[in-house]
């Protein structure tokens, strides 16, 4: 039997299994609240090349999953790049930010799903400000309720089994894509050149409103289009989920070609749902409408159901990518179990093959972060930042191991994929979240006490080298905590 055809793991996720948990885990809230967010800190011609930018840092690092995807299919996915190329240390620093991202990432979904039940267009109408707090937009007491039944619900279909959820998540993907592109097509039918063109760069009257709206300006394009970078990172993060479950997958040699062919589908939505409404309705309509804004351009597309059509569109999406970021963050740590760089405790698993103790584990963290979210500032865009920082520690040391593995193999032409890959990511975090990596820091405190009781279950000890380095990312993480309250990085 050829390669292409070789069956790993016959009751494994297909290939259209593995497409739907890259596009499914990426499309969740950052789609829906992508036009509002990119309207309040950039014109249309800086968002497109900032979508360019992006476009490209991406497809270097798809291209770089796929290639050491199809070089090493032993590899058990993205984190396992760290180990295999820098040591069970640097295996664990990239498994630890993956895990800490993807559940940090539930609780910004969680934060979605109660504004959107609390919207006009949804509940909010007959039951005002019972999901969310109107001002904050943070979940209230019945919002806190109704997200942790959601939590655990999905908490319980994955310790169900896996690969069962997976299909699941195959099916929800089309939903939420026909929703997507349905908002495309009546934003296409509706478009104004005039509209889209009017102060393309942001320098005269869209720079005017801005101001009049935040009391900021937009800055110069090379400023508007650094705005975007952080939000835009967010929502590619689950482009690795094909990668990180290439140890559930059918056929280990699909995942390279799902990660690509899911990153299009992906480019080819967000620009379509975030660059066309600045064409649909009124620049000032668009930076003060409620978040997401989405639901407003709907409505005002579709007077009388677009809103509410858009707004539960939301909400099965957000469960979808929900459920890929509950069945992510326990596949990580139960193959960090096995790898040694976590307790075995983390890596056992049910009758149906789940890691049971680990999802637990996930949920309940989840769960008190929902509830401390709603003492936050803005807790949906808490959430997601740190989310998107601590998944760039992963993507950094996946595309480092693209570099050292094809030196290794003299291709010249891969290793430079990977350096850009690198660069994009360190730079895009520096120059975006420094301050959130800062915090994201602290996260990594109570992981390498773990780490340590999983080196002595085996015998091991910390070596001299690994001290030192998880001394100093406590010392950064111990640093943030003052900062967080002078509001020099903003989280109240």
């Amino acid at each position: 039997m050829s390669k292409d055809t070789h069956v790993d793991n016959p009751n494994g996720v297909g290939f259209f299994g593995l497409v739907g948990m890259v596009v499914s885990s990426c499309i969740g809230t950052g789609v829906f609240a992508l036009t509002g967010q990119l309207a309040n800190v950039a014109s249309p011609g800086a968002a497109l090349i900032a979508w360019v930018v992006c476009g490209l840092g991406f497809l270097m690092l798809a291209l770089s999953l796929a290639n050491v995807g199809s070089k090493r299919p032993d590899l058990d996915g993205a984190c396992a790049y760290a180990e295999e190329g820098f040591g069970p240390f640097h295996g664990f620093i990239s498994g630890w930010g993956y895990w800490l991202s993807a559940w940090l990432g539930n609780v910004g979904f969680g934060t979605m799903i109660a504004q959107v039940l609390g919207s006009d267009y949804c509940l909010g109408t007959i039951m005002p400000g019972v999901f969310s707090d109107p001002a904050t937009g943070n979940p209230a007491v019945v919002g806190v309720v109704v997200v942790s039944l959601v939590l655990w619900g999905i908490t319980f279909l994955v310790i169900r089994g896996v690969e069962s959820a997976a299909a699941f998540n195959a099916i929800v993907m089309v939903i939420k894509i026909a929703s997507i592109l349905l908002f495309i097509a009546f934003s296409c039918f509706a478009f104004n050149a005039g509209v889209f063109t009017a102060d393309f760069w942001g320098t005269a009257a869209r720079n005017a409103t801005i101001i009049a709206a935040n009391g900021v300006e937009l800055g110069s394009v090379a400023n508007q289009v650094t705005q975007c970078i952080l939000i835009m990172m967010w929502v590619f993060i689950g482009v690795e989920g094909a990668s990180v479950m290439s140890g559930r997958a059918k056929r280990k040699s699909e995942v390279g070609s799902a990660t690509i062919i899911g990153l299009i589908v992906l480019l080819t939505l967000y620009i379509g749902a975030s660059v066309i409404p600045y064409g649909v309705v009124d620049y000032a309509e668009l930076v003060a409408a409620p978040k997401p804004a989405t639901i407003s351009v709907f409505e005002s597309l579709a007077p009388g159901w677009g809103g509410a059509f858009i707004s539960w569109a939301i909400i099965i999406s957000v469960c979808g990518s929900w459920l890929s970021f509950t069945m992510l963050p326990a596949e990580v740590s139960s193959m960090m179990a096995d790898h040694g760089l976590l307790p075995k405790s983390w890596g056992e698993v049910n009758a149906k093959g789940a890691p049971q103790m680990a999802l637990i584990i996930v949920g309940a963290l989840t769960e008190a972060f929902i509830i401390i979210a709603t003492f936050a500032a803005d807790a949906y865009t808490f959430a997601i930042s740190m989310c998107t920082v601590t998944i760039v520690v992963t993507w950094a040391y996946a595309a480092a191991y693209q570099v050292k593995l094809s030196r290794e193999r003299g291709e010249s032409g891969q290793v430079l994929v990977g350096i850009l890959a690198l660069v994009f990511q360190v730079v895009g975090v520096l120059f975006t979240g420094w301050g959130f990596l800062l915090l994201a820091c602290l996260g990594y405190i109570p992981g390498f006490l773990f780490y340590r009781k999983a080196l002595s279950e085996s015998g091991q000890s910390m070596g001299k080298g690994q001290m030192i380095c998880a001394v100093v990312i406590a010392l950064l993480g111990i640093i943030s905590i003052p900062m967080t309250f002078a509001g020099i990085i903003p989280v109240f």
